[in-house]
């Protein structure tokens, strides 16, 4: 049986039940709610790396350089959904850092391919624990078995590809 608005108890000692709808409308939109737990466990994350003195776009810059050595420049611009002129100030942080380092490209020299340091290999290791146990932290109200079942619905939305 389904609550509606006019049978919830709204007196302010009342428990809200976990199957009551939101008080908000807004809540009601999966786009909001999922804004809203994107921006929690975001800022998780953000305050984790600080530690390190990196952002989130450069933690996953360093992931996909470590799963793809040598990537060109813009096709790394392109996994990360930015402008390649954007790339640049990323590239310049860990590369001032040693973290990484861009290659001269043997058949264009215009292009340049991206690769970790053995200090960015390293730290990309202590790093994606880090962002395990952030994310652990930060998801901590779901068992594992909800934690699963949310990341299965995410990827299911994902790979539907409105955009």
């Amino acid at each position: 049986m389904s609550t509606t608005s006019s049978q919830m108890d709204t007196s302010p000692t009342a428990k809200p039940r976990a199957d009551a709808l939101p008080d908000n409308w807004l809540d009601t939109l999966v786009g909001y709610a999922l804004r809203r737990a994107q921006l929690q466990v975001f800022q998780h994350l953000v305050g984790k790396l600080a530690e390190h003195d990196l952002r989130p776009a450069q933690f996953t810059a360093m992931v996909i350089i470590e799963r793809e050595p040598g990537l060109m420049q813009a096709d790394l611009a392109r996994q990360l959904a930015i402008e390649p002129p954007q790339l640049v100030p990323l590239l310049n942080k860990l590369e001032s850092r040693g973290l990484a380092q861009r290659v001269r490209g043997v058949q264009d020299k215009r292009a340049y391919g991206v690769f970790l340091t053995k200090a960015g290999t390293a730290l990309l290791g202590q790093l994606k624990a880090i962002a395990v146990a952030s994310d652990e932290e930060a998801t901590a109200a779901l068992d594992d078995d909800e934690r699963a079942q949310l990341l299965h619905l995410l990827h299911k939305v994902t790979r539907q590809g409105v955009l």
